[in-house]
């Protein structure tokens, strides 16, 4: 087998360099600033039209004519080009409102050992998806077990991370930009803050449940030290050059803006303020408003307040909490789910927020596809949100199946597209 000077097979580097042409190709193409300067308006608040995403997609579900079928075998090569096949894939069957930037993001390789316990768990996985069932052992049942929670240092693995960016450059120099990358808020699994979705998962959701009733003063406790651990180790990856930058995507949706990065930005150290960051809540569907408001802006606020711009909410019906979500500060987008009321949601955000829409993907997994389900939800947001002034996005996520029929998927880009291009 021939190999390359950084000793990737010739061959894998040969096809990952054909995909990556082809993708310069596109973010060449004059549309993509266009579509650039439509998010930054977007997402300044001053639309001009409403945006559209898909993302979550069920990779296993979508490969036609062998488009998504990987040749390459080396790892990293398999895994750029899954990542540019992908990329094609989406801008040919499902484009929708996606941007194809001139570069690919690689990943540093960052030791980040935890913060003191580690999710000890059962879990049942859908076979093929990438759905699973969890069940959680309680393993902060105690005021004694709060003080298992502590800052464990991360660190850059220097040699792996060189070793990589070597690859990269191998692969892509001369057709597109290779970007270290940090920690980042891409789609909220580095930079989130899901301070009650990480104690779930340390704890499981019974025993909170029943602590909000029997042993608020326990919860606070524990939140309280989480987040005091969760901003420490904030600081040490801020202060060794551990985060990332130029977020493209925040939580499936564009996240392209004229307000970051931040003045006295420094690519090689970036800092939160320079950055997007998102956050979730979604253990509180199953409490009241009120329990809401004490459990979780107070935290929230804390962390938000160190990045330049966030997103807020995810699966979680947030129509009733908007007050409360204005208390954290920074928020830019909030999560408007299948399960909001799409009506009252509209009047309590108004102009102040992206109504970050996400339909019920659902629609593209029962027996029969029906556009016209996907035609009324637009008609039913777009008529809520243009009479409270709301700039909208609709966000096609979180898909666990389309019953392998991509062409659902197509189909929804297509009348999301002439819907609201108009």
């Amino acid at each position: 087998m021939t190999t390359t000077s950084t000793g990737l097979p010739a061959a894998d580097v040969a096809v990952v360099r054909e995909l990556a042409a082809k993708v310069a190709e596109l973010a060449a193409l004059p549309v993509q600033q266009e579509t650039i300067r439509l998010w930054e308006k977007h997402n300044g608040l001053r639309p001009e039209r409403p945006m559209v995403m898909i993302d979550e997609i069920p990779w296993h579900e979508m490969n036609v004519d062998d488009e998504l079928t990987v040749r390459s075998s080396d790892p990293f090569c398999r895994d750029l080009e899954t990542t540019l096949r992908r990329e094609l894939y989406r801008w040919n069957h499902m484009r929708v409102d996606m941007v194809v930037e001139p570069y690919v993001d690689i990943r540093k390789v960052i030791d980040r050992p935890g913060w003191g316990i580690r999710i000890a768990e059962d879990t049942i996985a859908q076979d093929g998806g990438v759905v699973q069932s969890h069940h959680y052992a309680d393993q902060l049942a105690t005021p004694e077990d709060v003080e298992k929670l502590r800052v464990l240092e991360p660190s850059l693995d220097v040699e792996r991370t060189a070793q990589r960016e070597a690859w990269g450059h191998e692969c892509l120099d001369g057709l597109l930009e290779v970007r270290m990358q940090g920690l980042t808020g891409f789609n909220g699994d580095d930079l989130a803050f899901a301070l009650w979705d990480d104690i779930e998962q340390f704890r499981g959701t019974e025993p909170i449940l029943l602590d909000f009733m029997d042993r608020p003063e326990h919860l606070h406790a524990i939140a309280d030290r989480l987040t005091a651990v969760r901003l420490a180790e904030l600081d040490i990856l801020e202060e060794n050059g551990l985060l990332g930058y130029g977020n493209d995507r925040i939580h499936c949706t564009g996240a392209q803006t004229t307000e970051l990065p931040k003045d006295g930005f420094d690519p090689a150290r970036p800092r939160p303020i320079d950055t997007w960051t998102v956050g979730r809540s979604q253990l509180f569907v199953s409490v009241g408003d009120a329990t809401f408001d004490e459990f979780v802006p107070p935290y929230y606020a804390r962390w938000y307040e160190r990045f330049g711009l966030g997103y807020f909410g995810c699966c979680d019906p947030l129509h009733n909490r908007i007050d409360a979500v204005r208390r954290i500060p920074n928020v830019r987008k909030v999560s408007i789910s299948a399960w909001a009321k799409v009506q009252k949601a509209a009047e309590a955000i108004g102009p102040d927020f992206v109504y970050s829409r996400k339909p019920n993907p659902a629609m593209v997994a029962m027996d029969e596809w029906k556009p016209e389900i996907a035609e009324k939800d637009f008609a039913d947001v777009l008529e809520a949100t243009r009479a409270n002034g709301c700039p909208v996005e609709f966000t096609l996520k979180d898909i666990s199946t389309c019953r392998s029929d991509p062409r659902r998927l197509w189909e929804w880009a297509d009348i999301a597209t002439r819907i609201v291009r108009g």
